[in-house]
């Protein structure tokens, strides 16, 4: 049996159950703290319920503590919060919620702990813990909580229509707790999930979108993605990736379903990295094949599919709230290159091919290729072999030619101004079309990565378009 005593004891909570007993408060510990103390995983978020001012409790207790922290007062909620040492604590009045059917925002009262413990999401973050002198690591579980850990269930404490109706976004939720801790939906609420799934549209955005992200983050996303998607909630808040599902059959042409391709993509690369941009590159690398996708007398192909997917990548950020700054571009180049590599390991592989992915990856490189290995899926484990030793051998050539001739975030030895100098000119289509030239030749290996050869293929390029070089007096 789990010592509870043992989870809350010290400073902070020796102070909430003394000032709580001189306030006549009576406080406990509730949610997620106590559901981690059973599944033993660290949590430093700290909710206290109080049967009484839990913003007058709060106060008290940090003017105790050493350091003093700042207490932040939310008057309208009628909570409290402070950060100490590692711990974040927020204290609020026990008080039960009512919604009105078009509104995600509640109507709060004062309540009992049993009113507070009803409006929680699911059984197993309803526990509490007693704080109080009297009765210090009393576990309170009503709805069996405990019961359901052991089980491993998500369960609503209440009818599910009321807990996903008053807050739809526990419908999310209860997916998320699911792929975070390998646990089931139990039945009940999974078909009470199903039938509120259209309340989901007056959830804001960026509430969704948190909730999905921690699904991205979980050791095995798949499970949530596929959740998401039996339930349907997915077909709404993310219908780009629902386009990639199914399997299309045209005179023995068959292609594979991308969807479940994507998820299996998705959890290659979550066993070995916990780049939440790059799992997202994962989720969007073939996101453009639904537009793309034609059926030609040689079968399916998919042309072009990684510039459409690129090009969608902004508006699907947009859409979802996510970050439009370099975390976004990062995702646009990797769904813009991840072909690359995996067409040099199907074919013979160039310096020059190396050298232009050296290029254009820069130092995005090591997730590229990290990206691409997890894209090599068959149900035929020797074709799968093969692909990776061909890949292993892309990878060995990438670390030569780059320990070689450093391309990595490289600019060709001859710049723009350069030109313009050597030719009297100013800006133009010819400069624009020299720096390319210098750069392809640099690249094909026609020339050596260096100043003079550089700038005799340039006087050579130069001839051909009709620039003569200015005259040095």
């Amino acid at each position: 049996m789990t010592d509870l005593k043992a989870h809350i004891s010290g400073v902070v909570y020796d102070l909430i159950a003394s000032e709580a007993t001189k306030l006549g408060i009576q406080a406990y510990v509730i949610g997620g703290y106590v559901r981690d103390i059973f599944l033993e995983r660290k949590n430093t978020d700290i909710d206290v319920v109080c049967i009484g001012d839990g913003i007058e409790l709060a106060k008290n207790v940090a003017k105790q503590l050493n350091p003093k922290p700042k207490v932040s007062v939310y008057k309208t909620f009628g909570t409290a919060h402070f950060k100490w040492k590692d711990q974040d604590i927020e204290f609020v009045g026990a008080r039960k919620e009512s919604y009105q059917r078009h509104s995600r925002k509640p109507d709060v009262e004062i309540g009992t702990l049993e009113d507070d413990q009803n409006r929680r999401d699911f059984t197993i973050n309803a526990m509490g813990i007693a704080l109080n002198e009297n009765n210090t690591g009393t576990l309170l579980d009503p709805f069996n909580g405990l019961q359901d850990l052991d089980a491993k269930i998500i369960r609503t404490p209440l009818d599910p229509d009321i807990t996903f109706s008053d807050d739809p976004l526990r419908m999310i939720r209860a997916i998320r707790f699911a792929t975070q801790l390998n646990f089931r939906i139990e039945e009940t609420t999974y078909k009470g999930l199903i039938r509120n799934i259209e309340r989901i549209h007056i959830v804001s955005q960026e509430r969704i979108t948190d909730e999905l992200q921690k699904i991205i983050a979980s050791p095995r996303p798949s499970y949530g993605f596929k959740l998401l998607y039996n339930t349907g909630l997915l077909q709404i808040i993310f219908p780009e990736l629902c386009a990639l599902q199914g399997v299309e059959i045209i005179n023995n042409f068959k292609h594979k379903d991308n969807f479940y391709h994507t998820l299996q993509v998705l959890d290659n690369l979550a066993a070995v990295s916990d780049n939440i941009w790059l799992r997202w590159s994962a989720i969007l690398h073939d996101i453009g094949k639904d537009s793309t996708k034609r059926l030609t007398e040689s079968g399916w192909t998919f042309h072009s599919h990684e510039v459409v997917g690129s090009k969608m990548v902004k508006p699907i950020f947009k859409r979802m709230r996510l970050p439009l700054d370099h975390k976004m571009k990062y995702v646009r180049k990797l769904v813009y290159l991840h072909l690359r590599p995996i067409s040099l390991a199907q074919d013979r592989v160039t310096d020059s091919g190396i050298r232009r992915l050296l290029y254009e990856a820069g130092e995005e490189l090591d997730d590229l290729l990290i990206l691409c290995r997890a894209d090599i899926t068959s149900k035929n484990e020797a074709k799968v072999k093969k692909y990776l030793s061909n890949f292993q051998h892309v990878e060995d050539r990438c670390k030569e030619v780059d320990e070689k001739d450093r391309l990595r975030n490289w600019q060709p030895p001859i710049s723009g101004e350069c030109i313009m100098d050597a030719f009297a000119i100013g800006p133009s289509k010819e400069v624009g079309l020299l720096k390319k030239a210098i750069r392809e030749a640099i690249l094909d290996g026609e020339i050596q990565n260096n100043y003079d050869e550089a700038y005799s293929f340039m006087l050579n390029e130069a001839q051909k378009l009709g620039l003569s070089q200015k005259s040095r007096l």
